[in-house]
C-alpha cells in the first residue's frame, strides 16, 4: 500500500505518523551502505588505474574519487598515498593489512580490514594479498586530489602543508572547495593565502573574463616573485603577419620588422618556428613569414639559384646558355630566368623586391589569451609591479651601498686618527683589525653564549689592540715621525709578521665569529628589498663610533691634548703637555678602535690572517678622499667610496676586480682637482 493510495488517506493519524517514522529509520539505516557500496563499486571499476597506476593514467579514478567526495574517499586516498593500501589476489578487493601472529602451523599472517569501511575481515597469509606501491608521480597526484579534502581539516598545520602543495599543481576542481575554505578559515595568515590560491587559481582556470579580471587587479601592489610569475605568462603573445590588421583579435602590438619584439613590461612574442622569444624580427625572417603565410613568392638565394643551374644543365649547357659562359651573375640570372619561364624553377627575387614586400605587409603580435579585458589588467597590473621593483631595487642598492660605507668607515675611523691627525703611515692598520676578530673569535671559544661573548669581546678586543699599537709605538713608530717613507716600509714589514704569527697561531682555514640569534635573518620590507640584520647592527655601530670618536676629540682633555700636539706640538710642550706620551695614547687609541671594528667586520665575514690586507687599502681612501684628520671627511670618503663601488658593481656585477680598478681610477682623478678631499682641514694642521 503506497502513501498515495485511497486507503492509506483512510487510515487514522497514529497510523501515519508510524509509517512515517518507520520509513525514515528505513533511510538513515540504508543510507549509508548506499554510499559504502557507491564507493566500493567506484574502486572495484578502477581497480587497475589503482594496482597499476602511474602518474600519466591514474587521473580518471582520481577524479571520480574527488568528485565522490566524502570521509570514505579522503581515508582511501590517504591510505593509498601512504602505501598501506593491498588488494587480495583471489578476489581483487581492497583492503588494508597489518602484521598478526604466525598460524599453527608457522606460516605468516597479516590482518585485513576493508580499505572502505574500515570492517575487520579476517587473517589470511601474506602470500594471498599484494601491497600497492604508487612511485613519487602518482602520490604527487593523489596528494593534489586531497586538497579539497583537507582543506577543512581541523588541524591548522595540515590546512597550511595543503596549501603549499596546492600551490604547486593547482587545479580547476581546487577552486570551488577553495571558496569555501575560504569563507570558513579563522587563521588570519592562512585565510590570506588561500585567498592568493584562489587568485592564483583564477587566473589559471577561471573562464569568466570579469572575475580574472577582477582577480587581477587584486593583485595590485604584491611585490611577490609568484604573483609576477603568474601575470607574465598571460601576456605572452604570438607574431603574425597579414596584409591588413585583424579587428577580431587581441592585438598586443604592431611590430616593424628589425626592431626588437620585446615590450617594456617584460612579456614577449613568440616567433613560432621562426624564431625564439625575445628574439628580433629581421627582414630576412619576416619575408620568410610571409612565404609561410602565402602573401610572397619563395625567396632564391644565389646559392639555391646556382645550384639549380647545375641541376638543369644536359650537355654543357642550360637550355640556350653554354656553361662555360655562365660566369658573371648577370649570365646566370639570364640562364635561370629560362627555368622560371619553362616553369621549373621559382621567380628571382631582387633584395630590394623583398624589403618592398616587407614593408608593404603588416607584421602585429596576438595575445595568445583572446581576452583584452585580462590583458589590459594583467599589463596595468603588471607595469605598475615593474616600476615598483624598479623604485626598490634603487633603494636596496642605495641601502647596499650606505652598509658598506659602514664596514668602510668603522675599518678607516682608527686610520683617521693614526694617519689623519699624527701622519703615521700605519700599513699594519689592517693586522689590528685582524687582531680584533681573532679577539672576538677567542671569546667564543670560552663564552659559548654569542651575545655575552660579543659584549665581552669589544671591549677586550679595544684592550688587545690597544696594547699592541702602544708597544708598535714605542719600539718602532715614535722614532720614524716626520719620515713617512721609512714609516710605511716598516709598518709593512710589521703587517707581514703579524699575518705570519696569526697564520702560526690560528692556522690558515677560516674562522667563524658567530653572531647571535637576534642578529640572523633580516629585515624584509618586502619580496625586492629585505636589509640583513647584522648590516642594520653595522651601520648602527658606525653612528655610535662616530658619535663616540666626536665626543673624545671634542669635549674631553684627551681630545684636546691630541689636537694641540697634532696642529703645535712645542707650544703643547711648553703649556705643560707632554707630546710622547699625547702621541703614544693616540696611536694605541686608533689601534684600539680598529680592533673593536675587526669585531664588527668578522660578524660580517669569515676571520682569516688576511682578513685587514682586504680593507687597508680601502680604509686609506676614504681618509683622503674624506679629508686627512677630519672625522666628518672621513664618514664623507666612506659614504662615497661605498656608494661608487656599489654604483660599479651594479653596472658591472660580474667583475668586482673591475669595479674596484674604475673606482680607484675615479679616485685618483678626484684627488686631482681636489687634493685635500671633501672636507679639507684648515690652519696649521692643514699645512703640517
Amino acid at each position: 500500500m503506497s502513501p498515495g493510495s485511497p486507503k492509506f488517506y483512510g487510515l487514522n493519524t497514529v497510523h501515519k505518523f508510524i509509517v512515517a517514522v518507520l520509513t525514515s529509520l528505513c533511510l538513515l539505516v540504508l543510507t549509508p551502505a548506499i554510499a559504502t557500496a557507491s564507493l566500493q563499486d567506484l574502486v572495484q571499476t578502477n581497480a587497475k588505474l589503482i594496482t597499476k597506476s602511474s602518474s600519466k593514467t591514474v587521473g580518471p579514478v582520481l577524479d571520480a574519487l574527488q568528485q565522490y567526495g566524502g570521509a570514505e574517499a579522503e581515508r582511501f586516498l590517504t591510505d593509498w598515498q601512504a602505501k598501506k593500501l593491498y588488494f587480495i589476489k583471489e578476489s581483487g578487493r581492497f583492503v588494508l593489512a597489518e602484521k598478526a601472529a604466525k598460524s599453527a602451523d608457522g606460516k605468516k599472517q597479516m590482518l585485513i580490514r576493508d580499505a572502505v569501511t574500515g570492517a575487520e575481515i579476517g587473517l589470511v597469509s601474506t602470500k594471498s594479498i599484494k601491497q600497492i606501491k604508487p612511485n613519487s608521480g602518482v602520490r604527487s597526484k593523489i596528494a593534489a586530489t586531497l586538497v579539497p579534502f583537507q582543506l577543512g581539516n581541523p588541524d591548522p598545520d595540515i590546512r597550511e602543508t595543503t596549501l603549499t602543495t596546492l600551490l604547486r599543481d593547482i587545479q580547476s576542481s581546487h577552486l570551488a572547495p577553495l571558496k569555501a575554505a575560504i569563507t570558513n578559515e579563522t587563521v588570519p595568515a592562512l585565510k590570506v593565502q588561500m585567498e592568493k590560491a584562489y587568485v592564483f587559481g583564477m587566473l589559471a582556470h577561471g573562464t569568466d573574463d570579469a572575475e580574472v579580471e577582477q582577480a587581477i587587479r587584486g593583485l595590485a601592489g604584491d611585490l611577490s616573485l609568484d604573483v609576477r610569475a603568474a601575470l607574465t605568462p598571460m601576456l605572452t603573445s604570438t607574431v603574425r603577419v597579414a596584409t591588413t590588421l585583424p579587428d577580431d583579435a587581441n592585438l598586443a602590438r604592431e611590430i616593424t620588422p628589425g626592431r626588437t619584439i620585446k615590450r617594456s613590461d617584460g612579456s614577449a612574442a613568440r616567433l613560432s618556428e621562426f624564431g625564439g622569444k625575445d628574439a628580433e624580427l629581421s627582414v630576412v625572417t619576416a619575408y620568410e613569414m610571409m612565404v609561410a603565410a602565402g602573401l610572397a613568392p619563395a625567396f632564391v638565394t644565389r646559392a639555391m639559384r646556382d645550384e639549380a643551374l647545375i641541376a638543369a644543365t644536359v650537355d654543357g649547357k642550360v637550355g640556350g646558355y653554354p656553361t662555360s659562359g655562365l660566369d658573371s651573375d648577370t649570365a646566370r640570372d639570364a640562364a635561370y630566368q629560362q627555368l622560371v619561364d619553362r616553369g621549373v624553377a621559382p621567380q628571382l627575387i631582387s633584395d630590394q623586391a623583398r624589403q618592398q614586400a616587407v614593408d608593404n605587409a603588416r607584421f602585429f603580435a596576438i595575445y595568445d589569451n583572446p581576452s583584452s579585458l585580462v590583458t589590459d589588467a594583467a599589463r596595468d597590473v603588471l607595469n605598475a609591479i615593474q616600476t615598483k621593483v624598479t623604485l626598490y631595487k634603487y633603494i636596496d642598492l642605495l641601502v647596499d651601498a650606505l652598509s658598506l660605507a659602514s664596514i668602510y668607515f668603522l675599518a678607516a675611523i682608527g686610520l683617521a686618527i693614526t694617519f689623519g691627525v699624527m701622519r703615521v703611515i700605519n700599513m699594519a692598520h689592517g693586522e689590528f683589525i685582524m687582531m680584533g676578530a681573532y679577539t672576538g673569535y677567542v671569546v667564543q671559544l670560552f663564552v659559548p653564549n654569542y651575545t655575552l661573548s660579543i659584549i665581552i669581546a669589544v671591549p677586550a678586543a679595544f684592550l688587545v689592540t690597544f696594547a699592541a699599537g702602544v708597544v708598535m709605538e714605542r719600539l718602532v713608530i715614535r722614532h720614524l715621525y716626520k719620515r713617512p717613507l721609512e714609516t710605511l716600509l716598516a709598518t709593512f714589514g710589521i703587517s707581514i709578521a703579524l699575518q705570519q704569527i696569526a697564520k702560526n697561531i690560528f692556522g690558515t682555514q677560516a674562522r667563524p665569529l658567530t653572531s647571535p640569534d637576534w642578529l640572523d635573518g633580516a629585515f624584509a620590507v618586502n619580496d625586492v628589498l629585505a636589509i640583513s640584520n647584522i648590516r642594520i647592527a653595522i651601520f648602527f655601530l658606525a653612528l655610535l663610533f662616530l658619535g663616540l670618536l666626536l665626543y673624545v676629540m671634542k669635549r674631553t682633555r684627551f681630545g684636546l691634548e691630541t689636537r694641540t700636539v697634532t696642529q703645535n706640538p712645542a707650544m703643547a710642550a711648553s703649556m705643560g703637555i707632554n707630546p710622547d706620551r699625547i702621541n703614544m695614547l693616540t696611536f694605541g687609541f686608533g689601534s684600539g678602535i680598529a680592533g673593536i671594528a675587526g669585531v664588527a667586520i668578522g660578524l660580517y665575514s669569515k676571520v682569516t690572517s688576511e682578513l685587514g690586507a682586504d680593507y687597508i687599502v680601502q680604509s686609506f681612501m676614504t681618509v683622503v678622499v674624506g679629508g686627512v684628520g677630519n672625522i666628518w671627511g672621513t664618514l664623507a670618503g666612506a659614504v662615497m667610496i661605498g656608494s661608487l663601488q656599489k654604483g660599479i658593481e651594479w653596472f658591472n656585477p660580474s667583475n668586482t676586480l673591475a669595479a674596484q680598478t674604475y673606482m680607484i681610477i675615479f679616485i685618483i682623478l678626484f684627488i686631482q682637482f681636489r687634493p685635500r678631499g671633501i672636507i679639507a682641514q684648515k690652519g696649521r694642521a692643514a699645512e703640517a
